[in-house]
């Protein structure tokens, strides 16, 4: 009776259960082997007819030389994992015009000299780029080193970040602080003064599912206007509007890089500015008659949130309440209410947008918010209502348009979550690219389901 032949043998455990079970391509397990009390040792040996050709020349090598066994690691199965020895054979490479002499089996599941599977160093780069865990935390889990989960993450995310940008119409721009700054106290005056204040400025796809389409160093007008030279020109022509808060370095950086966009102010820096205004007058006021900082005794300080509150969230007692208790501290109180006043009015002018307002509409309350603005004696209104002069092109364009920069307020927040999660960031790049990668989640989604809906 005829013994079975090696290929014949090899196809027999590539067959078995145990190799479909195991799933590495190209590999058959021959046998498991309990090692210790939870360990199990399998062995595996090649079943790809193509593993014995040369890498050098492709050919087919019919010489085998000898047998060598590597130990590459691979997914756990199982709460006590595995350990994987590849037993393998070297071949002589009889093709004359090539350079090597012989050669090791590789596959494209365990390349030449991996110490991981490729389904691993998968594994790794997604758990970091999909599943929001840090790279020390996937490197102790798998018990591999640090430095090779951060460059499975790499290869991971890079040819989907290297791809060239989607179509923008209305791109937004906005600044975040990298870190916390760093104080030093100067020799000479004892003083604190700020040594490092790093930032970044983000671009975003404020009307699209682009997500965060760029992090750069700094916040300056070079800064912006370096990245918008870099980018093609067809692409930029494809912007119509620019988002930005009330940055003077961001609207120069969008004039002289993108002339024919439309520079949109967002609202929610507006309202902020005007709140900023009436926190500015009240603690002038307590200042000026108290001759100190506000304190509980003081009623306009008790008040100091509900100031910042809008009038719809007030209830009427609550705003009745505010209103009598800053009255009857005289003219102090009454310059704090003229303040919240104005407050009110620049909200209801901006409230218009998105609804497509007639002119006479916005003229109408824009008309209420300078006659109340100068009716007041405060010069932190008189202040804004010069920056709303300032801005008011921006202001009418967001108006109309309807656009703000709310996306990138809300990836400035997710960029704050990653850099918790890291514990900080020592490399920018590394921390520009985390960034970037989890602020593009609906941009992959919405491509994989282009790709994967039928034609």
């Amino acid at each position: 009776m005829s013994q079975p032949t090696q290929d014949q043998c090899v196809q027999s455990q590539l067959d078995s259960d145990a190799s479909r079970l195991f799933g590495l391509d190209g590999l058959a397990v021959a046998r498991v082997v309990a090692e210790g009390v939870d360990g199990r040792v399998v062995h595996v040996v090649t079943a790809d007819e193509t593993a014995a050709g040369c890498p050098s020349c492709g050919v087919i090598s019919v010489s085998v030389k000898g047998r060598v066994s590597s130990r590459p690691r691979d997914l756990p199965h199982g709460p006590s994992g595995l350990l994987l020895v590849w037993h393998k054979r070297r071949w002589r490479c009889a093709e004359t015009a090539c350079e090597r002499r012989s050669f090791t089996e590789s596959l494209p599941a365990v390349p030449a000299r991996a110490r991981l599977t490729m389904r691993l160093r998968a594994e790794l780069g997604s758990a970091v780029a999909d599943s929001g865990r840090t790279v020390a935390e996937v490197a102790g889990h798998h018990r591999v080193g640090w430095s090779t989960v951060h460059q499975a993450f790499i290869d991971h995310v890079t040819p989907v970040l290297a791809a060239p940008l989607p179509p923008v119409k209305v791109l937004g721009v906005d600044e975040t602080r990298r870190g916390k700054p760093v104080f030093a106290r100067d020799p000479e005056t004892g003083r604190w003064v700020v040594v490092a204040d790093r930032w970044h400025t983000g671009f975003v796809d404020a009307a699209g599912s682009g997500g965060l389409l760029a992090q750069v160093e700094g916040r300056s007008a070079a800064a912006v206007t370096t990245w918008l030279a870099e980018q093609p020109a067809a692409w930029r022509q494809s912007i119509t509007h620019v988002a930005i808060d009330l940055s003077a370095s961001y609207a120069a950086a969008v004039r002289a890089g993108l002339p024919h966009a439309v520079i949109v102010a967002d609202r929610f820096h507006l309202v902020r500015l005007a709140g900023d205004t009436v926190t500015a007058v009240r603690q002038r006021v307590i200042r000026e008659t108290e001759g100190r900082r506000g304190r509980k005794v003081d009623p306009a300080w008790r008040l100091r949130r509900r100031l910042l509150t809008a009038h719809e969230r007030l209830s009427s007692d609550s705003f009745t309440r505010m209103w009598n208790t800053l009255v009857d501290t005289g003219a102090p109180g009454e310059e704090i209410l003229s303040a919240w006043v104005v407050k009110e009015d620049l909200r209801a002018l901006l409230a218009l947008a998105g609804t497509a307002p007639d002119r006479e509409d916005i003229h109408r309350r824009l008309e209420v918010f300078y006659a109340h603005a100068a009716a007041s004696t405060a010069p932190e209104v008189h202040r804004l209502a010069a920056t709303i002069e300032t801005w008011w092109p921006a202001i009418l364009a967001g108006l109309h348009t309807g656009y703000s920069n709310a996306r990138s307020e809300g990836y400035n927040r997710l960029a704050k979550h990653v850099g918790r999660d890291a514990f900080g960031f020592r490399n920018p790049t590394n921390q520009r690219r985390r960034i970037r990668w989890s602020c593009t989640r609906q941009h992959r989604r919405a491509a994989a389901v282009m790709i994967t809906l039928p034609a």
